[in-house]
């Protein structure tokens, strides 16, 4: 007996796979992104959701599911843009929430629940260049409004060469100075962000040929680094006398003796408190570890091509180093006339 073999029409093959696209768009496109990235559009989906909640609008599961975003319009996206003005959002963290939206929104174009018209209209709102924004925050502040809410800062904090020594200098003989200073080193003088710090292991260092390898997370790369003399001798020793196995060992709290480590691993939270701790020792208020990348950019990119500068610092493109190097003092300062 022969099997028996069903034909089906194209248009039906066609619509059933439409809907299994559909049903899997959002899916496929959070597959194809790092874990800082989507947990960056989950909690601006979170403030959009907020924003609708205020207006009466009541919107679940944003982030994961495409027919949520039926209903969406142009007048809803610009009228959140306003919302996050007038609380007081910092005008990039405004931008790049209404770029979340703008992409969601296409995401559900493609599911059926925005229409096309409606996604062209969506994608007419505008978030604000850097003209525009010192206008805009000008403004806020005769009217009283907030010109940055969160945790971020506005500027980086600066701190000198010599400051950065008095710190070094400051360091006890101990395990926790020993600590400390490979801390203070890896970040001032490779520039890693504190999550790509924190996930380092012993088993990161060569020790034998003065070498770090570990992985960038945020652009999903795996980078070896030479260490300075300093930073390979602070390493050595560190690794070899104090870490135990566990590179960022705990300090213990004891009055008694506060030099002692402890066998759980320090948290980015605890990282970046050691980091404030020592900035005020030296004068500098809330100095963080990513002050001490953009420290480290800054002092890099005077004799450093952008190239090799992007590639170092672990960026994708041009825009974030350019960002993050602080304008020289003297604005011509390395133009050479022949």
């Amino acid at each position: 007996m022969t099997d028996l073999v069903l034909f089906h029409s194209m248009e039906d093959v066609g619509a059933a796979a439409n809907q299994m696209a559909s049903e899997n768009v959002f899916a496929d496109f959070q597959s194809r992104k790092a874990k800082n990235s989507l947990v960056r559009q989950r909690n601006d989906l979170a403030v959009f959701q907020t924003y609708l909640l205020s207006v009466g609008v009541e919107a679940e599961n944003l982030f994961s599911n495409p027919s949520a975003w039926h209903g969406i319009t142009w007048g809803i996206v610009k009228g959140f843009v306003s919302y996050m003005v007038l609380q007081g959002y910092a005008l990039s963290s405004v931008n790049h929430r209404l770029t979340t939206v703008r992409s969601y929104a296409t995401l559900a174009n493609q599911a059926r629940a925005v229409s096309s018209d409606e996604l062209l209209r969506i994608k007419s709102v505008k978030g604000y260049a850097a003209k525009e924004a010192l206008k805009v925050n000008e403004k806020r502040i005769a009217e009283n409004i907030p010109v940055r809410m969160g945790f971020k800062k506005a500027e980086a904090t600066s701190i000198s060469e010599s400051q950065l020594d008095n710190i070094l200098a400051m360091l006890p003989d101990t395990p926790q100075g020993h600590r400390d200073m490979l801390l203070m080193l890896i970040l001032s003088e490779l520039g890693l962000r504190v999550g790509e710090l924190q996930a380092l292991e012993t088993s990161n260092f060569n020790l034998e040929d003065g070498t770090i390898t570990f992985y960038r997370q945020k652009v999903n790369i795996t980078q070896t680094h030479r260490l300075s003399m300093r930073l390979w001798e602070a390493a050595k020793l560190y690794i070899n006398q104090d870490a135990d196995g566990v590179l960022w060992r705990g300090s213990m709290r004891s009055k008694v003796d506060g030099s002692r480590l402890t066998d759980s691993k320090m948290s980015i939270r605890a990282i970046s408190k050691r980091i404030a701790f020592f900035g005020q020792k030296v004068g500098v208020k809330e100095l963080s570890p990513h002050d001490l990348r953009h420290h480290w950019t800054t002092r890099a990119a005077r004799k450093t091509s952008l190239d090799n500068l992007m590639q170092a610092g672990g960026w994708a493109s041009y825009a974030m180093p350019l960002h993050y190097i602080e304008r020289h003092k003297i604005a011509n300062e390395g133009v050479v006339l022949s």
